[in-house]
């Protein structure tokens, strides 16, 4: 059975692709969950023009977050934190911690999903976090963690 995707389905495609499943697949789940439309060709003409569309969209998506990726480029967030005699901290640095951080530095809000940051980090220092601002850019964002007095 052709379907054509209404949204981005995981392991099969995405949006506005014609792609071939099993029948059951089709009728029982993908089509009435609203996941993909039956491939006639009156749906293809509009998955044509849908696809348009999502292609200027994702140019003007991709040309604004250059704006932000250069937003990031040669900082260095700082974050505070509690430590002990040996300078190891309390607890340890979170992505909440870092959401917060870039907010309140770089006025970018940040969802913690977005945020990776290396495990386990108990001590003083420097370190590298990732951040997806979308699924095809992921950066790389230097940051110190510091003593907070």
């Amino acid at each position: 059975m052709q379907v054509i995707l209404t949204q981005d389905v995981d392991n099969l495609g995405n949006a506005h692709e014609e792609v071939k499943v099993r029948d059951g697949y089709g009728r029982n789940f993908l089509i009435p969950q609203g996941l993909a439309v039956v491939a006639n060709p009156s749906n293809r003409k509009i998955a044509a023009e849908g696809a348009k569309q999502s292609v200027r969209r994702r140019e003007k998506l991709m040309t604004s977050l250059q704006s932000v990726v250069k937003q990031f480029e040669g900082k260095v967030i700082k974050i505070g934190a509690k430590t002990g005699q040996s300078d190891k901290i309390f607890g340890s640095i979170t992505n909440i911690q870092m959401a917060e951080a870039i907010k309140r530095q770089l006025g970018i809000d940040l969802e913690r999903k977005q945020i990776t940051v290396p495990d386990d980090i108990r001590s003083l220092g420097a370190y590298v976090a990732k951040v997806a601002l979308h699924r095809e850019v992921v950066i790389d964002v230097n940051f110190e963690v510091e003593d907070e007095k």
